[in-house]
């Protein structure tokens, strides 16, 4: 039997197959992964050290499926990592969990310690895409002084930069050059225009860069449609909530239909997803910056608070 930080044990009746106990593996004591196991079992929320027996089965986080009956897991497939092996990659909840930790000048020991769960795990909380049980968070939520809640982005339908700043923000302006990286290949930006009846509107848009121009496609009669014509604003922007930072990139040039065939072909092979908003959007609008600018808000150097 072979586990991983945050796999779930399984204890089942060998006779009627019925899970009488299931916990989350919150500590290894051995680098194999073979027992015994650190194990938050969620019907009490206590972490005992376990010798699984015959009757004891891992589910990987990788998969859904039950071990085989001999205590073994089933080989997963598609189970290579997007990055290199020990590369951090958090998920939202080990980037919170990370934050609230260096705020209150917390060792990851001694947060381990508080949550009654091993330094190596909470290290692949904070580094890797974990989902840790109700149990765990709850537990880290008290050693942390903050809510199980707030760990999971509680607020995420709240408009962004409601959290805490940072102690010294430091605000800097981008380079051009810096501006069209952020800026990429696509995404979701705004575009702010004046509508036919002369009042202003910024609206959400799916964009693409192609040739430096910015396009996105609408609606015949739409607000974006608005657009070509005349000189408009596009905006992006990235906030992190857990991190408050964020930078803000501004784009300012004239407006245009594409309307030459081929290069409205191209446009639609070359699109990297489709318009969030749904339906027939077959109107492309091409956006030439004449200005690129702007800003990103990050820690100051230490250097400067010494």
């Amino acid at each position: 039997m072979h586990a991983h930080l945050g796999d779930r044990l399984v204890v089942e009746s060998s006779t009627t197959g019925v899970v009488r106990r299931d916990g989350e593996i919150v500590g290894l004591h051995h680098e194999d992964g073979t027992p015994p196991y650190d194990v938050r079992w969620s019907d009490t929320e206590n972490v005992t050290l376990m010798f699984p027996g015959p009757d004891a089965h891992i589910q990987h986080l990788e998969s859904e499926e039950a071990g085989t009956a001999d205590g073994t897991s089933p080989p997963v497939t598609g189970e290579q990592p997007a990055t290199a092996p020990g590369t951090p990659n958090p998920g939202d909840i080990g980037r919170r969990v990370a934050v609230e930790r260096r705020r209150r000048g917390l060792s990851r020991e001694e947060t381990a310690r508080r949550a009654r769960i091993s330094p190596q795990y909470l290290a692949y909380v904070e580094e890797q895409p974990a989902d840790p049980t109700t149990a765990t968070l709850l537990a880290l939520a008290g050693a942390l002084d903050t809510t199980a809640s707030a760990l999971r982005g509680a607020g995420a339908d709240r408009p962004p930069g409601q959290g805490h700043a940072l102690p010294h923000p430091q605000l800097r302006d981008l380079g051009p050059e810096e501006c069209r990286q952020l800026l990429s290949t696509h995404g979701v930006g705004r575009v702010a225009v004046t509508t036919p009846g002369g009042r202003p509107a910024v609206v959400p848009v799916n964009y693409e860069v192609v040739d430096e121009a910015i396009v996105f496609r609408t609606q015949p009669g739409s607000v974006p449609a608005a657009a070509a014509g005349n000189e408009v604003a596009f905006e992006v922007d990235h906030v992190d909530e857990a991190l408050s930072r964020g930078w803000s990139v501004l784009a300012v040039g004239p407006a245009s239909t594409v309307t030459e065939p081929d290069a409205v072909r191209e446009l639609a092979r070359r699109a990297h997803t489709e318009t969030w908003a749904g339906g027939t959007r077959d109107v492309w609008v091409s956006i030439r910056p004449t200005h690129l600018t702007g800003k990103r808000i990050t820690p100051a150097d230490r250097r400067t608070h010494r």
